[in-house]
């Protein structure tokens, strides 16, 4: 298929990840074979992070517009709950970044997506036998475990793995 409008690819990636990232189809490529059993890779947006030239004011903007009451660390983190998580302490993050800001680095993008994972240091194992670029670094902390790798057009991909109960 050949998506020549650039609404149409973004209203046909769009779609696509929305049924990805709320579970409602998973396919060979979105699942793992594991000790026989298969496990999800991603299940859902952990966060959007994006740059701006002027961070203040752009959150400014957003609180005044959108209503995005910004926390003290600079961004918000919009609560959910699921089946699985009927007590709501899921969260999908939403931050805004300094432009000159190297945690996106390598990649030279101005956006960043975080996906939830179930088990990162499989995917991640995964992934490098595929021959995906994986970044050799994974962080862990009270927030989770996370990792990266770029996409083959070279934006940076956050993978995180929340700690239990969330």
């Amino acid at each position: 298929m050949v998506l020549r409008s650039p609404y149409i690819k973004s209203l046909f990636l769009s779609s696509v990840l929305f049924y990805i990232c709320t579970g409602q189809i998973i396919s060979d490529s979105a699942a793992i074979l594991k000790g026989g059993m298969t496990m999800k890779r991603v299940t859902g947006i952990g966060g959007i992070f994006f740059k701006a030239k002027n961070p203040d004011s752009l959150r400014a903007w957003y609180r005044q517009h959108l209503g995005i009451e910004i926390e003290a660390w600079g961004g918000f983190a919009f609560k959910w709950r699921s089946e699985k998580n009927s007590e709501g302490n899921g969260t999908t993050v939403w931050n805004i970044f300094k432009a000159d800001t190297k945690y996106f680095d390598p990649s030279q993008s101005t956006f960043m997506i975080n996906y939830r994972v179930d088990n990162l240091d499989e995917l991640l194992r995964v992934l490098r036998v595929e021959g995906c670029t994986v970044d050799s670094k994974v962080d862990e902390s009270e927030f989770g475990k996370f990792g990266w790798l770029m996409d083959p057009e070279g934006n940076r991909i956050e993978l995180w793995q929340p700690p239990p109960g969330q």
